[in-house]
């Protein structure tokens, strides 16, 4: 019962787990059961629920006695809510320091991505901000959290149209019309990697245009990709990092990168 008890209490922190056992494996190719346990500190069980959860969310492999990593191609694309538990002290941290670039009374973008939700979320009490975004997930969380409607502050929110992807993006033809009738002050964009041979890319090809119209409608770009995503190509580039005004990362960013990116974008915050 103690046991139980005890793995219980740590199960709040369960998406914490996950996310690092997810990123192991990504680096490591694989896991044990056996390692998990002592590293975490908690039973057999909860490790196999663990990787049970994280197989569903097409993450790994589970093998006899551990998971291994999956052979993702560029074309991959995980849905929002897997995509959501990974890096989740990062992303909040991006979230934190791009949130201060944002302007009172400014117009700006955000593309649909775990990371521009989590910025979302420190921009509904910006006064009188105007925000256009491609996210379902996104455009949901202003409607919970708006003040009444003919309010003199908050923000007033445009959900393009278009056609949606696992991640919950709006894409294609709708979406990119009427982006391009639009001027933002900032774009805010995630990324499935980033690099200096392929710049921002997605696995997604009609969401690789559908970035391109928010970053042409933009005066300055602004990339919030977490340390894990360099290094990564997905099918299709939408920028190269010549295009980025500034990249804001976590301190998770190996020194070289930090070098090798400083290199080519305009500016880099760590956040």
């Amino acid at each position: 019962m103690a046991q139980a008890e005890t793995d219980e209490g740590r199960g709040l922190l369960a998406e914490q787990r996950r996310a690092a056992i997810a990123a192991e494996v990504r680096a490591r190719g694989g896991v044990r059961v056996t390692d998990l346990v002592l590293r975490f500190g908690v039973s057999d069980m909860t490790v196999r629920r663990d990787l049970d959860a994280l197989a569903r969310d097409g993450l790994l492999e589970k093998v006899h006695g551990g998971a291994v990593a999956l052979g993702e191609s560029s074309a991959h694309e995980p849905g929002f809510e897997a995509k959501r538990t990974l890096e989740t002290a990062a992303k909040e941290a991006i979230a934190e320091a791009a949130a201060a670039l944002v302007p009172r009374g400014g117009a700006v973008a955000l593309s649909a991505g775990t990371t521009t939700y989590a910025l979302a979320r420190r921009l509904t009490d910006v006064s009188e901000l105007t925000v256009v975004t491609n996210s379902m997930r996104i455009a949901e969380l202003f409607a919970q959290r708006l003040r009444p409607p003919g309010a003199r502050h908050g923000a007033t929110v445009v959900l393009t149209g278009g056609m949606r992807t696992p991640s919950d993006a709006l894409v294609g033809p709708v979406a990119d019309q009427a982006i391009r009738s639009l001027n933002f002050d900032l774009a805010f964009v995630g990324c499935h990697g980033i690099s200096i041979a392929a710049g921002l890319s997605t696995p997604n090809l009609a969401e690789a245009e559908t970035n391109r119209a928010l970053i042409a409608a933009a005066r300055r770009v602004v990339a919030v990709a977490d340390h894990s995503k360099w290094g990564l190509a997905g099918l299709a580039t939408f920028a190269p990092l010549t295009a980025v005004d500034t990249w804001v990362t976590d301190g998770g960013l190996a020194e070289t990168a930090c070098a090798e990116a400083a290199e080519h974008v305009r500016h880099l915050l760590i956040a």
